[in-house]
């Protein structure tokens, strides 16, 4: 009977769970599939293929984020594409003329898409911005592109922000989240469609510990600690 179990569970393990954002999509690719193996098999393929990489791009893994004051994770996954020391934060932000620390990092088609909170807190400010859709690893991405901006208030009252950006081949920004809202660090925050950026904005004297090119994994790769919180790495 154990065996079985542990069995079922390493299958179930295998499986990673899609969000429902993305039932739709998939339904409409099975449907859509289906249809075409009937009438031109070749295109049912490549349908299938399709289905099968949305279902893929909807994924959404179950993380385990460090629990330390001060530590500040990765909101997204992808590669760490900047690393900048004296950024202006966007307007929508709201956060003054300060200049403060932002790190990027970049989302491809093939990561996961799922935002997660970078730090635990309350959102006491959200702004959604029209905008192009420019290659979101181009820096004037963050004042151009359609983006989801918000600042979360540490409970030792540091502000952070956090802006979803669309980029070249993303075309929604979909917040699960919203002004009032208290979370917990590695929450999921929202989604991005197909290919994006996330940034976020931290005070000046955060000890900043990514470094360009680096795989940061939401909720889990800690990209920075923020002064006067006790020390904590992972």
């Amino acid at each position: 009977m154990d065996d079985r179990h542990n069995l079922l569970d390493t299958i179930a393990n295998a499986f990673v769970p899609i969000h429902p954002d993305g039932y739709k999509f998939v339904a409409i690719g099975a449907i859509a599939t289906l249809f075409l193996f009937l009438f031109a098999p070749t295109l049912g393929w490549l349908c299938a293929l399709g289905t099968v990489f949305c279902a893929y791009f909807f994924r959404d893994p179950e993380r385990v984020t460090p629990d330390r004051p001060g530590l500040v994770v990765s909101a997204a996954d992808g590669k760490v594409s900047a690393v900048v020391e004296d950024a202006m934060a966007p307007r929508e932000l709201a956060l003054g003329t300060a200049t403060l620390t932002r790190i990027s990092v970049f989302l491809s088609v093939f990561d996961v898409h799922i935002v997660r909170a970078p730090v635990g807190g309350k959102i006491i400010h959200s702004a959604y911005v029209h905008g192009a859709f420019l290659n979101a690893e181009l820096d004037k991405a963050s004042e151009e592109n359609e983006r989801q901006a918000f600042v979360i208030e540490t409970k030792s009252g540091v502000k952070i922000g956090v802006v979803l950006i669309a980029g070249l081949v993303a075309r929604r920004i979909v917040p699960f989240v919203g002004d009032g809202d208290s979370l917990e660090a590695g929450q999921r925050m929202g989604l991005i469609r197909f290919g994006s950026r996330v940034d976020l904005y931290l005070p000046p004297d955060t000890d900043t510990l990514a470094e360009i090119g680096q795989t940061a994994i939401a909720g889990e790769t800690v990209l920075a600690h923020l002064a006067g919180e006790a020390k904590g790495r992972a």
